[in-house]
């Protein structure tokens, strides 16, 4: 399976959420930040590279994989990484962005594997390992 970083992000009890713009897959749903992982990178890289394409901020250093979901009808991996961001996002290749509590996740049109993740999220989702 291809591996897809998904960032999560959490600010004051909410978390940031993209909307996928029109053209791409899953278009109008709302997802974590993050895409996949190129050649050559690790996870840590991948989040890094993506939060600058997609929101022009950068993460910090810490990052903690917090859960893994494997996307069958897409043959991908979606690993879900806890991080921090200094600075306020800015909306440079989705349709929309906002922060949302957790209650308010579970009430937007989710990508699939979001969707499994949220759950988690809203029951409590036990620490894995940090990234190297």
């Amino acid at each position: 399976m291809r591996r897809v970083v998904a960032a999560v992000i959490e600010r004051d009890g909410q978390y940031l959420m993209c909307q996928r713009p029109a053209g791409k897959r899953h278009a109008g749903l709302w997802e974590f930040p993050g895409g996949k992982v190129q050649a050559g990178e690790s996870d840590k890289e991948a989040i890094r590279r993506e939060l600058l394409e997609e929101l022009a901020v950068e993460p910090a250093d810490e990052t903690l994989l917090i859960a893994e979901h494997p996307d069958e009808t897409s043959g991908f991996l979606i690993c879900f990484i806890k991080t921090t961001i200094e600075a306020e996002p800015e909306c440079l290749e989705h349709a929309s962005i906002g922060w949302f509590l957790p209650k308010e996740i579970r009430e937007l049109d989710l990508a699939p594997a979001d969707e499994v993740f949220s759950a988690k999220l809203i029951l409590g989702t036990p620490n894995k390992s940090p990234l190297a």
